[in-house]
């Protein structure tokens, strides 16, 4: 059975393929609970995958969680049914239920995320805000009166750093091919990118970001991530090089970005994400003239949905089927 999808205009871009759990790790099979507020689309998508959808009881197994906030209130649907033993999340960052995973870690729940579903429309976005740095189209829009400094880059043939190697990263790869743009791939192991010209690990990341006309930044929030660019990651980048973030806020440092941008030491930000989110009325970004912010837009509920349908009814073929499941989530490691 296949989903009625209203819109094919986005696809699932997966860094991984599906896992097939061992037969002993599988979660059991039975009724899928939609909370905190059951919607259609997701309802419809359950009974595609073969599935049943109820009101949480202790026959409940699978648990879809349609909110990217209260994560208390799924803590507590997890220890009052210890029956469920597969629990989907809304986004492709699970950064807000990272207490909840450790917490709730044990042996038959198995945990998946959205990651890569929302590839194509966040790394779209990611070109989108690269080109207008290189463009300066933050002063064009600001003009007031026709401007006779020739200024803007083209992204052709330039040096592209990406930091992560997932879904988005991979299709940014494939949007930037034909801009035959030479690409390094930033990331925790030393495995090649396919796509990119160039792999490193973590630990050349500021080699990465001194040969680098754009840097983008799309990594997972964990621990370790954390304010992964910051005062030394900038200084290490060139005067004429830009700074996307469309991961999550808290992998730019935020005071070290402002003074960065106020020296004149990058050309320019374009930030979907920022620390603190939403950024406060007055904070000195929405007036520094070289940045770009966009209100955590990079993938609207439109876009997202029909994606986030499929990754549901994957899944529920997987928790009723073989146990091929899609995202899963490693609560070690936080993605």
């Amino acid at each position: 059975m296949t989903i009625h999808r209203s819109s094919r205009q986005h696809r699932a871009v997966l860094s991984a393929p599906a896992v097939a759990l061992p037969e002993g790790e599988r979660p059991e099979a039975g009724p899928i609970a939609l909370l905190p507020r059951p919607k259609e689309a997701f309802a419809d998508a359950v009974a595609a995958g073969g599935g049943v959808v109820e009101e949480l009881s202790e026959r409940t197994r699978g648990l879809i969680w349609l909110s990217s906030k209260h994560p208390e209130q799924l803590a507590e649907a997890l220890r009052s049914h210890p029956g469920i033993g597969w629990v989907q999340l809304p986004w492709a960052g699970v950064d807000a239920f990272a207490d909840v995973i450790a917490a709730e870690a044990r042996p038959g729940l198995v945990w998946t995320s959205a990651k890569g579903a929302y590839a194509e429309p966040v790394a779209e976005h990611a070109l989108t805000l690269a080109l207008a740095l290189l463009r300066v189209i933050p002063t064009r829009v600001r003009a007031r009166s026709w401007s006779t400094v020739a200024e803007g880059r083209s992204l052709y043939r330039l040096n592209v750093t990406i930091i992560g190697a997932g879904g988005i990263a991979l299709e940014l790869l494939r949007l930037l091919t034909p801009f035959d743009v030479t690409t390094t791939v930033v990331r925790r192991s030393a495995s090649p990118v396919d796509g990119a010209d160039v792999t490193v690990q973590v630990d050349r990341l500021r080699e990465a970001l001194a040969d680098a006309d754009v840097v983008i930044v799309a990594a997972a929030a964990t621990d370790a991530t954390a304010q992964l660019i910051g005062e030394r990651e900038l200084a290490a980048m060139r005067q004429d090089a830009v700074l996307v973030n469309i991961a999550r806020g808290s992998l730019v440092d935020t005071a070290a970005l402002v003074r960065a941008l106020d020296d004149g030491r990058i050309a320019g930000a374009g930030l979907d994400v920022t620390d603190p989110e939403p950024l406060p009325d007055g904070h000195p970004l929405w007036s520094e003239p070289a940045c770009i912010i966009t209100p955590h837009s990079a993938d609207t509920p439109d876009m997202t949905a029909p994606l986030l349908a499929e990754r549901i009814q994957l899944n529920v073929e997987a928790l009723l089927g073989d146990g091929r499941f899609v995202g899963i989530v490693d609560p070690v490691a936080g993605y």
